[in-house]
């Protein structure tokens, strides 16, 4: 397996504050990684440094071949390389209310790609289709249930075809039977090819579907390790 991730040194300061010290860590192709750890240990924030939203001090991220420099703005050419490259599936999902499922889907292929709008509309339609909720494809946010509105999340964020899915806290507003849902989902899109990472707090939902889990404290990474052998170490 090649790395579709790599995060080398990574620093990152709020004032006087170093929210992350040194994090290096890479995710494999295929990978299903699991971002663990407290509240407040910048996991959110690898994240958005990941794709660009939130600035570094120091070191490296490579995303399939695109780099990010510590202390550079991305260029506008290498910004719209890494949307290619990197989707995003945020906590509270911002998606656009006034715009349909289905609209939602489609922004990103018609007004970056250019894509035609029965090519872009049919893709979002399979997407749908592919996470069970093309028959919602008409209805707004507000109408929608906390997993629908997950699901369509999902659905925006792969529309632009990205090797790499970076979700933060999926499972927060699921109750169990939604969570397991995602958890096959995710699994499924792995199983196709596609690298997820995702930041969690759900100990069971990680053991079960995260194929490795990285944990985060302190803005540091002290941990990687299969999650079956965290748990057999727990229970020796």
């Amino acid at each position: 397996m090649s790395d579709m991730l790599t995060i080398e040194n990574m620093r990152l300061n709020r004032g006087a504050r170093e929210v992350l010290r040194g994090v290096t860590m890479n995710v494999d192709r295929g990978e299903l990684v699991a971002l663990m750890g407290l509240s407040g240990g910048g996991k959110t924030t690898v994240l958005r440094a990941i794709t660009a939203l939130e600035p570094f001090d120091a070191g490296r991220i490579e995303v399939d071949g695109v780099l990010l420099e510590a202390g550079r703005t991305p260029s506008r050419q290498t910004l719209r390389e890494l949307r290619r490259h990197v989707g995003m599936v945020f906590q509270l999902h911002h998606l656009f209310e006034h715009l349909t499922a289905l609209e939602n889907v489609t922004l990103a292929p018609l007004h970056v790609s250019h894509v035609a709008r029965a090519d872009a509309e049919a893709r979002a339609v399979a997407l749908l289709e592919s996470l069970g909720v093309a028959h919602r494809r008409n209805a707004y946010p507000r109408e929608l249930s906390g997993g629908e509105l997950q699901r369509v999340a999902i659905a925006r964020a792969m529309a632009m075809d990205p090797p790499l899915l970076l979700m933060d806290e999926p499972t927060a507003s699921l109750d169990p039977a939604r969570r397991t849902e995602l958890g096959q989902t995710l699994r499924s899109l792995t199983a196709g090819g596609r690298t997820l990472l995702i930041t969690t707090h759900d100990e069971g939902f990680a053991r079960e579907f995260a194929s490795r889990v990285i944990v985060l404290e302190d803005g540091a990474v002290v941990s990687s390790h299969n999650p079956e052998e965290r748990s057999d170490e727990g229970s020796a």
